[in-house]
This record gives structure tokens, sequence and C-alpha cells, in this order.
């Protein structure tokens, strides 16, 4: 067997870096989402105001006093998901096997990747390469054997650091760092560990386990277990659908406008009719743009109303590619993914029946005559004759 890799990446002061992205004047100073008002908490500090000590979950009239030139943003939690889902996406490109945390980090199982991206360092560098390039924004990656070693890694590297800790090294990483640095280990427990001398996270393995587990119980076994590296937990992505995209590189270069647009039209009918087959509705629409070059742009919206119909996504990613500077270099691939899914069925139904909803249903009834006759049974208007007659023969064709 492969030995066993796992990659944690965590984006660099999340929320911040998205609004220094997307304002040029925030960049290099003292960024705060939220906690503006009275009463209000930062929910993300930016690495410039936490050098003054602001920090998430600080109430922000402290934030105010520590940091007084500091610049409160509101913020946008949409906006956030949305990126989230762009990062996610470009982890999946690296193992099917990821299990987010949370909105900005997660795990990446990449045992086995040596043959196809040169092993897990020469994989953790092309993320961040194209975190950056794809996101504009910074990720801290660590690698080790376990979860825990390589979560606490990237803890050690941030921000935007690379640590890796070689099979064999993880007792000698872990044992120098101060007890509280130990995952599941918060202020409390921290307190009552240090009262009986343990500071570091070595001084914590080198502790009896019976001595621990009078004292702790179960937590106690288990976190010797943990400050001694020994973690086997595996990296569970749930194997729940987290998005449905199709992609196609053209045989050409491509410069025209319609062309892209006959080929989004494409995409999207069959993104479309894989989310109504597996019975998942996406909130979030993704357009992605490779030119001749190889440079990448991806560009995401979120809906106020999930959807599975064809016309819904495609106007979407439409209106996306309309906010696209074009590439004088043109293109070689273009893309549609939907993300945040959720099962079609349940939920309030509404009062009146939303165009959405009825957009499904025809698409639905399109889907049978389809499977029954043939994707040629029925073909919309534009790629009947497109522009490039390569777009009807390569998605107008029987069978799914």
């Amino acid at each position: 067997m492969p030995p066993r890799w796992i990659i944690h990446a965590d984006l660099d002061a999340f929320f911040a870096a998205v609004e220094q992205r997307d304002n040029p004047a925030l960049r290099g100073k003292p960024v705060m989402v939220g906690g503006a008002g009275g009463r209000g908490v930062v929910t993300a500090a930016s690495y410039e105001a936490r050098v003054f000590g602001v920090h998430a979950a600080m109430p922000g009239a402290r934030a105010r006093r520590l940091c007084p030139h500091g610049i409160f943003v509101r913020g946008s939690y949409r906006k956030y998901q949305a990126v989230s889902a762009q990062v996610m996406g470009i982890l999946t490109d690296f193992s099917p096997m990821v299990e987010t945390l949370s909105i900005d980090e997660a795990f990446v199982d990449a045992t086995g990747l040596e043959r196809w991206k040169g092993g897990p360092v020469a994989a953790a560098r092309e993320i961040r390469d194209r975190v950056q390039r794809e996101c504009g924004l910074t990720i801290s990656v660590g690698i080790a054997s376990s979860k825990l070693v390589a979560k606490m890694a990237t803890n050690t590297g941030k921000p935007d650091g690379l640590v890796v800790v070689p099979h064999g090294q993880e007792q000698a990483f872990l044992a120098p760092l101060p007890i509280g640095a130990l995952w599941g280990v918060g202020p409390q427990m921290g307190e009552r560990l240090r009262a009986y001398g343990i500071r570091t996270i070595g001084q914590l393995a080198a502790y009896s386990s019976d001595a621990l587990a009078r004292e702790f119980g179960l937590w106690g076994v288990q976190a010797h277990h943990l400050a001694n590296g020994r973690d086997r937990r595996p990296v569970s992505s749930g194997r729940s659908t987290k998005s449905v995209s199709n992609e196609s590189t053209f045989p050409h270069t491509v410069y025209d406008r319609i062309t892209l647009l006959h080929m989004l039209m494409a995409l999207a009918e069959e993104v479309g009719r894989r989310l109504r087959k597996q019975g998942l509705r996406g909130r979030t629409v993704a357009l992605k743009l490779r030119s001749a070059d190889f440079a990448t742009q991806s560009r995401q919206a979120t809906l106020v109303n999930a959807t599975d119909a064809t016309d819904v996504i495609y106007a979407e990613v439409k209106r996306l590619l309309a906010n696209v500077h074009p590439d004088a270099a043109g293109y070689r691939l273009v893309g549609v993914g939907m993300h945040d899914l959720v099962p079609a069925s349940g939920g309030q139904l509404p009062l009146w029946r939303e165009t959405a909803d009825r957009l499904s249903q025809r698409d639905q009834a399109v889907d049978a005559i389809r499977d029954k006759f043939g994707k040629h049974a029925m073909v919309r208007a534009p790629l009947v004759a497109p522009a490039e007659p390569w777009v009807a023969k390569g998605f107008v064709r029987d069978g799914g």
C-alpha cells in the first residue's frame, strides 16, 4: 500500500482577504469584517489587524479600541460561500476524498498521488498556485500522515505557508508545541492540564495514559493518542454529491462570443439534466474559462433559490460571461457547474408555482422524451445550426 498522506488546506484570513481582493483600497490595511455596530462582533480580521490583537469573535467595540484606524466592512456571506465553493472545487480536482471542515478549510486524502500529481507536495503547490491564480487568495497547507498533524502543520505555517511533516517525525514535530495548540484543547482544558505540569504536547505524550484516563476519562486517552501523533481517522467526504459540472475542450481555439454561448447552452443542458436525474438543485452557478495560453478564469454567482432548470442555469452563466473581459488569446475550454446542492424535493411549497419550477417541469418532460427517443428528438433552436457544427455533434446525440 502507498504511504498515507493527508493535506489540510486553510484559506488565510478568508473573509477579510476576499474583501481586500475585491477592493484594492483595503489592501495592506487593517480590515475587520463585521463588528461595526454597538453590539457587533468581528467575524474575521486581516493579518494587518491581527498585529494589534484583533481576532475573530472579538466585540467590535474592543477591536476599535485596539485598532482605532482599522476599517470595518459589513461583508457578504453569500459572496464568501461562492468563493468557498470555487476553492473546494479546486480541491476536488486532486482527490474525490475531500472533507470540508468549514467554509474556509478542508482535508484532502492525497494518498497515491505520486503517479498522477508527483506526490502530495507537488499537489499542494499546484493547489496553492491555482487558488492564488483563479481565486486571488492565499491558502496555507499542511501535509502529514494524519488529519491532526496536517492541521497543526498548517497552523504553524500561516499565513501563506506550506509545511510538511515526514512520516516518522510526527512526535518530534508536535512535542515542542504548547498544549493549547492541540486539537480539542480549549482554554479550560488547557488550564486543567497545566495544573498537572503539562505545558507542551510532548509533556502530554510522555504523561501516563492510565493517569490521564483516571483524571479525564475517555478524553484523556484520546488526547494521549493524539499527542503521540496517533490518528487514523479517515478523510470523510460523506460521499454525497457536492457539485455537478461539465466542461468541454474545443477542437480549435475559439474567439467569437456566439460559439462560447452555444457551448455554454449545451453544457447548461447537460448539467441541468444531471441535476434532475439525481433529484438535486443547486444554489451556486459557476463558469469556467480557459484561454489558449492555459490561463484559467472562474466566476460564480449564488441564486436566491436553488434550481435545476436549464434556462435559469444558462441565463446565469451568460450573465457571468458578459462580466468577463475577453481574452485576446482566445479560448480552448469552457465549463459550467452547480454547487451548494440540495434535494429537489421537500421544503415548503410555494402558494404560486414559480417560473423556475415551471421551467424545471418542462425540462423533466423533455428529459423523458430524450430518454425514450434519443437526444436528437428535441433540440434547442440555437443548437440546431450552431456557429460551429461540432457543438451540435458533441452534445446532440443519442444515449445518456
